[in-house]
């Protein structure tokens, strides 16, 4: 019997017929995910017992190893077999769910399992881990990047509304005058006025919406948003998988949008990045985060081309690796260290930092010593 058919048959029965075929990294990750589903007897049908899955997890491994045509037929078996056809079915219990992140991922990645009389519970669900997040996020966002955009040079010649005062009277308290008790000022310190189209700066996040990716995808949902909101700012929230979706303008409501991203499928990162390309209008002033693991399943020499040319022409591009809680995802290592050489590098994020991240962008600092002196590490 070939090698070939050796596998299927492995992959068929289960682990316990281990005895049958050696599995490489990626079929065992096919087998881990059926075994899930439909248990690791000899039979597939011996069902989940206790070993069920993190379910969230497992959806991205079925999106990533296995046809869509196929995904479509375990997705629905996952509904039956692993008790959520009555979660999604019945609002009320839906209800009283506690809501966090990972349920919020699940519940993304079957939304197009709901049926449209759970759907506005499933959204008041997402709702509120979205409110969460922005209570706990935003107005540091907000602080961060109107701080690092909106403040220009210092001038000793500032017009007088843009005086900074504090600055101004620190600086000249050596000419404090005791018997008039006042302070001589030789000096006013402020910052130049500029036009509000020379203030702009511009982010463009890319978000992979790949299952293993759903709660960076979220997170990014959020903050979207919320620089949405800053006048000073140009933002732009593209996702994408083997397609480009601009969402930019459902960025109001990142409940709505979450519930327009079509999580799974493949990594197509060369084409997001092409289609970043197309929105940079002022290559210095213009910030584009690329929220990926960086398993390109496009060209990864175009990819590394089109990075090379956006960093050549003045574009900040920062990879992160994730924007979770959930610590470093797995990554491509070589891909990571390929782009940071570039000059595009790549970070592990948590949401609690991409404000100051940001911010570092903004003001183009060395995101590298930003880093290390965040202890943060750098995919290199």
């Amino acid at each position: 019997m070939s090698d070939e058919r050796l596998r299927r048959w492995r992959l068929l029965l289960g682990p316990s017929a281990e005895d049958v075929s050696d599995l490489g990294e990626d079929d065992q990750r096919r087998d881990g995910a059926l075994t899930g589903l439909y248990g690791g007897g000899g039979d597939r049908g011996a069902g989940l017992g206790a070993s069920s899955p993190q379910l969230h997890r497992w959806l991205g491994d079925v999106r990533k190893y296995f046809p869509t045509s196929v995904v479509q037929v375990m997705q629905r078996d996952a509904v039956e077999k692993l008790g959520l056809k009555q979660l999604l079915l019945e609002p009320e219990l839906l209800q009283s769910v506690e809501p966090d992140v990972n349920l919020v991922s699940t519940l993304l990645q079957l939304s197009r399992a709901i049926p449209a009389r759970t759907r506005d519970t499933a959204k008041a669900v997402v709702r509120k881990v979205v409110e969460d997040i922005e209570r706990r996020l935003q107005d540091r966002l907000v602080e961060a990047v109107r701080g690092a955009v909106d403040r220009s040079k210092r001038t000793r010649r500032p017009q007088l509304p843009d005086v900074d005062w504090a600055t101004t009277i620190r600086a000249n308290l050596k000419n404090y005058q005791p018997q008039h008790k006042t302070v001589i000022v030789e000096d006013l310190i402020g910052h130049r006025r500029r036009s509000r189209a020379s203030a702009m700066r511009d982010v463009v996040l890319l978000v992979d919406q790949s299952g293993s990716m759903a709660e960076s995808l979220v997170h990014a949902a959020v903050l979207g948003s919320a620089l949405a909101s800053i006048r000073s700012i140009s933002t732009k929230l593209v996702v994408f998988d083997t397609e480009v979706a601009d969402l930019t303008d459902q960025l109001s409501d990142p409940v709505d949008l979450l519930f327009s991203a079509q999580l799974g499928g493949g990594t197509d990162i060369n084409r997001a990045v092409a289609y970043a390309q197309t929105l940079v209008r002022r290559p210095t002033d213009t910030v584009v985060v690329i929220i990926s693991d960086l398993y390109e399943g496009g060209s990864e020499t175009e990819l590394q081309r089109r990075v090379r040319e956006l960093v050549a022409s003045g574009v900040t591009v920062v990879n992160l690796l994730a924007l979770s809680d959930s610590g470093t995802p797995a990554y491509d290592h070589e891909l990571a260290a390929k782009l940071h050489a570039l000059g595009a590098p790549a970070f592990a994020c948590t949401p609690d930092k991409f404000p100051e991240l940001l911010a570092a962008a903004l003001r183009k600092d060395d995101l590298t010593q930003w880093a290390e002196a965040e202890g943060i590490a750098t995919g290199r």
